[in-house]
């Protein structure tokens, strides 16, 4: 199964100057667990709740703080025709928890390790 198969709707997107307080809103509203922070169209970032942890145990303001300051810039992406398995094991060797999923030059989604076991232990669910 391609990693495409496991994204459920559109990416969950910010821009760089949005504050950590408001990402971490989204998140928890959205029930997500990382936002694509994306410029001018083009993916520049990620932004975890482990960067809302790093923040805050650095002292960060999170109402003045923004994103750019604490998300991993230039990600690693995976194309949405990598195999759930390959991903799995891409997930395991660099310890990410969220996978940019970008097709012509465009974030189409970000799967989460939640999102590979399921498709591992339950190939006929979709979506994540």
């Amino acid at each position: 199964m391609e990693i495409r198969n496991l994204i459920g709707g559109t990416a969950n997107i910010c821009g760089p100057d949005v504050t950590v307080a408001e990402a971490a809103r989204t998140m928890v509203s959205e029930g997500i667990g990382s936002i694509g922070v994306v410029e001018s169209g083009a993916l520049e970032g990620i932004f975890t709740e482990r960067d809302v942890v790093r923040a805050l145990a650095d002292g960060a303001d999170p109402y003045e703080s923004t994103v750019s300051l604490w998300m991993t810039p230039d990600p690693d992406m995976l194309s949405p025709e990598v195999d759930v398995d390959d991903a799995a094991e891409w997930l395991l060797a660099t310890g990410y928890r969220h996978l940019p999923v970008v097709e012509n030059g465009s974030l189409i989604g970000i799967v989460s390790i939640k999102d590979v076991l399921w498709a591992l232990r339950d190939p006929d669910r979709r979506g994540g």
